[in-house]
């Protein structure tokens, strides 16, 4: 039982377990059925404003993780993710071309550190 992240244009997989769309807005190009998707939590994506001020620029990156974590604490959609991961793999799905500066992967960290 874990947790990963794939990007949403990636083909699913069987060992995907449960796919859950992580993004405020549906990905562009992407259709539901293609998508794959079993769950779509907008309420862990970072708020609008957040995600306008980072505009997935690395120089913002560490503030960045810094604001979207407070935005994370208490968020009742985390022990949704928690108790999902306890009962099989789940997979958070993410659309941002940049693999190493997006919210997946500190909602990753986050739901990590929990368990």
């Amino acid at each position: 039982m874990s947790i990963s992240l794939k990007r949403v244009y990636e083909p699913s997989a069987k060992t995907d377990g449960v796919r859950v769309l992580v993004d405020r807005l549906w990905p562009r190009g992407v259709t539901k059925s293609k998508a794959n998707i079993d769950l779509w939590v907008k309420d862990l994506a970072p708020s609008t404003e957040l995600r306008k001020w980072f505009g997935h620029d690395p120089e913002k990156w560490s503030e960045f993780q810094k604001k979207y974590r407070a935005e994370l604490k208490g968020n009742l959609a985390l022990s949704e993710i928690r108790t999902l991961s306890r009962q099989g793999n789940v997979t958070l799905i993410y659309a941002a071309k940049d693999e190493l500066h997006n919210h997946a992967l500190i909602l990753k960290q986050a739901l990590d550190r929990c368990d």
